[in-house]
């Protein structure tokens, strides 16, 4: 369990941090504190057990009216006050929690394919998608680029691992090799794959395939957001942000978690996973099993795959 987080949102829970965290797990990923005392006592703690922090940008609340930055924007403005956005949050980082990785929604604004109904997707503002009609593939992977390359700097300037978690994907990233060579071009950026967000698009656009983007993207992972969801006959969203639990069958519209981690594993035997749950859904009993189902997997798993090709290696094989 030592690759083992919890996360804290919108402040240090102590209830929360004292039934869901363990010894010897990796840490805690945090987002959204605005009281100075949150954000003492996460660091305090840290320090005192030995755990990373990461963070789930952004650390503070209040300065933005949108939690995401728009770094993706087509609007020469939006995209600069992102960017300063941005940096505002890790210079300050940088003084006061030191987080061992800063992650951030990608894309951002999300590029959502025209063919697909996008009504039960949650978006917290019109202003963070944009369809994929209006954005072109060139522009879509030359501001991709302009990202990489600002994060790889600001990750030596600021001493961070950059995390991009996807959020909706369109064929840009799920048909294309751009982003994959960006990964292998700026090898300080990492992924952070979503089991529950990938599980409900696959529901929602009959074009996107959740086992072949993990498969694609699990190398490239430094995270695991970890949480199920059920979707019912009729397309309806049950059970959001659930504990991943044993007795979940695919069958009755659960996520396949049990296949979605031993791929990842097989593929990736260095990667974290963060509890992204509401672990007040489940008693006790039930947490230590979801914490041991998942240990089991991983660590059964881990190493068994075959050497791994990275897009880079298979272009050099191929000359």
């Amino acid at each position: 369990m030592n690759r083992f987080l919890i996360g804290q949102y919108a402040g240090f829970d102590e209830k929360k941090y004292k039934r869901d965290f363990r010894d010897g797990f990796y840490g805690i990923e945090a987002c959204l504190f605005s009281a100075p005392e949150d954000i003492a006592k996460l660091v305090g703690e840290s320090k005192r057990r030995g755990f990373r922090i990461g963070v789930h940008f952004p650390f503070r609340s209040g300065f933005s009216p949108l939690r995401d930055a728009l770094f993706l924007s087509s609007d020469d403005e939006i995209r600069a006050n992102a960017y300063a956005y941005i940096e505002n949050e890790l210079a300050y980082l940088s003084a006061s929690v030191q987080p061992e990785y800063v992650l951030f929604h990608y894309p951002k604004p999300v590029i959502l394919d025209d063919r697909v109904d996008w009504e039960k997707w949650r978006f917290y503002d019109s202003a963070e998608y944009i369809y994929e009609s209006a954005c072109s593939f060139e522009e879509t992977a030359a501001k991709s680029e302009e990202l990489f390359q600002w994060l790889t700097e600001k990750s030596v300037q600021y001493g961070f691992v950059p995390v991009l978690e996807f959020d909706a994907l369109n064929r840009y990233v799920y048909e294309a090799d751009f982003l994959e060579s960006l990964l292998v071009r700026y090898p300080a950026i990492k992924l952070c794959l979503d089991t529950g967000r990938l599980f409900f698009q696959e529901k929602l656009d009959p074009h996107f395939r959740a086992k072949e983007v993990i498969k694609k993207y699990a190398k490239y992972a430094a995270t695991i957001h970890l949480w199920t969801l059920r979707v019912n006959e009729e397309g309806d969203l049950q059970h959001y942000h659930y504990p991943v639990l044993p007795d979940q069958n695919p069958a009755d519209g659960w996520a396949p978690i049990e296949e979605y981690l031993n791929m990842i594993a097989e593929e990736n035997d260095s990667v974290r996973i963060m509890f992204e749950h509401r672990s007040d859904l489940i008693d006790d009993e039930q947490l230590e099993s979801c914490y041991a189902w998942v240990a089991g997997i991983i660590d059964k798993s881990a190493g068994k795959g075959a050497v791994v090709e990275t897009l880079q290696e298979r272009e050099e094989r191929e000359q």
